[in-house]
C-alpha cells in the first residue's frame, strides 16, 4: 500500500510538472500565450503571476524528486 501510495504521488507530480513547465513564458510564450498571460508579461515584466508560478513549479519538482526517490529505496 505504502508502494502505491507512492507510484499516485509520482504520476500526479510528473503529469503536474508537465504542464506547470508548458505553462512557463518562453521565447516564444508557450502555453500561457494562449490563456492571456503575454499581456501582463509584455506590460510589466515579470508579473506575480509568473513568480508564483516559478514556486509552484519548484514545489512540485521537489516533490517528484522526493517521490521518485523514496520509490528507489522503496524497490531496491
Amino acid at each position: 500500500m505504502f508502494t502505491w501510495s507512492f507510484i499516485v504521488i509520482e504520476v500526479l507530480s510528473a503529469v503536474g510538472l508537465i504542464f506547470l513547465v508548458l505553462l512557463h513564458s518562453g521565447r516564444g510564450g508557450g502555453i500561457s500565450d494562449l490563456m492571456g498571460g503575454s499581456l501582463g508579461a509584455a506590460a510589466s515584466g515579470s508579473t506575480v503571476v509568473e513568480k508564483n508560478l516559478d514556486r509552484i513549479t519548484v514545489a512540485v519538482a521537489l516533490i517528484f524528486t522526493f517521490a521518485t526517490l523514496t520509490l528507489d529505496l522503496r524497490l531496491q
